[in-house]
């Protein structure tokens, strides 16, 4: 969300709290004006122009969303978004598929796969379907997600909440991978690894779940990642499985890139 549109959200908020009925009242019906008139001449604009390069935009994007006027359809951005984000979903073992729409309110999912011996894994699937549905189509309310996975298909509620997407950090373009296999740059307190394959990008926690030692400088050949305090290899693209030791496996990170590569993380609480 851009500063102009939160800073908008804020000052609708405090308009709530007015104590005189009849300044609240005249307030509230001044930027009912405003924004109907604001509306008319988007309209207008769109007659003439082309609106999808505009909706390119995302703070054009949101308000045409906001007078009801974005003009690709809902489905269309929550379809493109799931493709933006399928690598990483595969990266994890999983896939989602697109069953419907309720309205423009309830996007219906279902999950495929899983990732066992990975504790976090359907916390950072469920961060990152959030966050790019959220950004591509903020009008939806409810993610409804039929769970395929052992044991047995659930439904689950991906309540999209200002609480989840506010725990993104943004890590940037990563220029170091260019020159090195591998990465451990600290976000937000967090010293996180990065890796790059076939030009997926890749975030874990920067320890070995077998010695706790760091990953910092550690090896990475045809996808295997080695420790290099104890040797144990890992699979990158597999959620970070332990190659040597099933039951252990490295800890992923949600992470999504925009369409000029920055990468952006969603760090759990208690990853420091």
């Amino acid at each position: 969300m851009s500063d102009s549109v939160a800073r908008v959200e804020s000052l609708l908020g405090e308009l709530e709290t007015l104590e005189d009925p009849v300044a609240r009242e005249k307030a509230t019906e001044v930027v009912q004006a405003v924004v109907e008139m604001y509306g008319e001449g988007l309209e207008r604009i769109l007659e003439r122009v082309d609106g999808r390069m505009l909706a390119e935009d995302e703070l054009v994007a949101h308000l045409l969303m906001l007078h009801d006027l974005h003009p690709i359809p809902v489905q269309d951005r929550v379809r493109e978004a799931l493709d933006g984000v399928r690598p990483y979903l595969e990266s994890h073992g999983g896939d989602v598929e697109l069953l419907g729409l309720d309205g423009d309110a309830v996007v219906r999912l279902r999950m495929h796969g899983s990732c066992h011996g990975c504790p976090s894994s359907t916390m950072t699937l469920k961060l990152a379907i959030e966050d790019a549905i959220q950004k591509a189509a903020p009008e939806v309310e409810r993610i409804e997600a039929e769970g395929t996975s052992e044991p047995a298909p659930a439904l689950l509620q991906l309540e999209v909440t200002e609480a989840v997407r506010g725990d993104w950090a943004t890590v940037g373009a990563l220029p170091e991978l260019r020159t090195s296999d591998t990465v451990v740059k600290r976000v937000a307190g967090a010293p996180l690894l990065f890796a790059e394959l076939t030009g997926n990008l890749y975030a874990y926690r920067a320890s070995c779940p077998g010695c706790e030692a760091s990953l910092e400088g550690a090896g990475l050949h045809e996808g295997e990642l080695a420790c290099p305090a104890c040797g144990r290899r890992y699979d990158v693209r597999r959620a970070g499985r332990c190659l040597d030791e099933p039951q252990l496996s490295l800890e992923p990170m949600p992470l999504l890139t925009d369409d000029e590569g920055i990468a952006k993380v969603a760090i759990p609480a208690g990853v420091a």
